[in-house]
């Protein structure tokens, strides 16, 4: 983005293009550092609300001044049709702080974003896939090579196995590159770069990196070619070598859970999410707290982590009255029953 240039800011008024003010925006908050995700989903927000609001403005661009709460509620109306509460709540966060922004430099009287209404927040707990089995039926079937125009299993499996023991996020995973995997061997760990910027360092077994290992020289074989990949290329590229998107990423993920069988084992709204959530729900099974969970994760809040602690402790005692033990025992106590109401 080129910077503003001196006096533009003192100029904008309700008159000025809408485009024009959400350049002073962007320009104001450079200080904060945004990270690159952070700056692409603002990007995506303004872009699906601008051509609402043109429409309903009767306009080719908006102007500051059409930034009014009947405008707004109409927009963000037609936008929530076809997107999830989650957008809708990601966007009206996005548009009240470009408003406030807009007040506080007394270029809008009031935020009209107040008379906006957004989803509430929905209370979602953990999403892991289904069956204690089940990660290992999908490793398995991922290794031996799922159905595609060019398959590669080497890629899918090195992806797949990330996900699962690492409990990274879809972004994080395509945000890596290859210098982000360092250290001695039975001492590696992978740079995470997660929400907001905040990065995180995770150790990686030696059943993780020699996965990784083995789909870098398929790499090699596969793109002959090309020069050996700097450490600063994309760890996951695609099968034309470009870096994997998150749109690739879920397709490939959805199609290894077809391939493996275990789609309905997969919560709804989960999908590469349900790896992570399975990570998570694992570790703290293996004795994790909810700190080392907060730190594995990269969350900001202990009370998201707890979450998972929660969860684990029902599929623990879930786990402990499917044994075999517990059913004699029912067996036992429903003998006992029926004996005391004979005699």
């Amino acid at each position: 983005m080129a910077p503003l240039n001196p006096g533009v800011l003192e100029s904008l008024t309700t008159s000025s293009a809408l485009s024009a003010a959400v350049q002073a925006y962007e320009v104001a908050r450079l200080p904060r550092k945004d990270s690159p995700n952070t700056l692409a989903a603002r990007a995506r927000d303004v872009a699906g609300i601008t051509p609402r609001l043109a429409a309903v403005v009767d306009a080719t661009e908006p102007l500051v001044g059409d930034l009014t709460t009947p405008a707004l509620r109409a927009a963000f109306a037609d936008f929530s049709l076809d997107h999830a509460r989650s957008s809708i709540a990601r966007c009206w966060s996005t548009w009240n702080g470009l408003c406030g922004f807009l007040v506080a430099e007394d270029v809008l009287p009031g935020n009209p974003m107040s008379g906006v209404h957004r989803p509430r927040p929905v209370e979602q707990g953990p999403k892991p896939l289904r069956g204690n089995d089940t990660p290992e039926v999908l490793l398995d079937a991922v290794a031996a090579g799922r159905r595609a125009r060019d398959p590669w299993p080497e890629r899918d499996l090195a992806v797949v196995a990330t996900l699962l023991v690492t409990g990274i996020r879809s972004a994080e995973l395509v945000g890596l590159r290859i210098g982000d995997l360092a250290g001695t061997a039975g001492e590696r760990r992978v740079r995470v770069r997660g929400k907001g910027g905040a990065e995180r360092s995770l150790p990686v077994e030696e059943a993780l990196a020699e996965l990784v290992d083995r789909y870098l020289a398929s790499r090699a074989r596969r793109f002959p070619a090309a020069r050996a990949p700097r450490l600063d290329a994309p760890l996951f590229v695609d099968t034309r070598g470009r870096a994997l998107s998150r749109h690739q990423l879920q397709y490939l993920v959805e199609q290894c859970y077809r391939a493996a069988g275990v789609s309905d084992r997969v919560q709804r709204g989960a999908l590469v999410h349900a790896l992570r959530h399975t990570f998570a729900t694992r570790v703290v099974a293996s004795g994790a707290s909810a700190v080392e969970v907060m730190r594995l994760l990269g969350h900001r809040s202990l009370a998201t982590s707890q979450q998972y602690v929660d969860a684990g402790a029902d599929e623990l005692r879930s786990a402990a009255a499917a044994s075999r033990s517990y059913a004699a025992l029912r067996t036992l106590a429903c003998d006992a029953g029926s004996h005391a109401a004979v005699t």
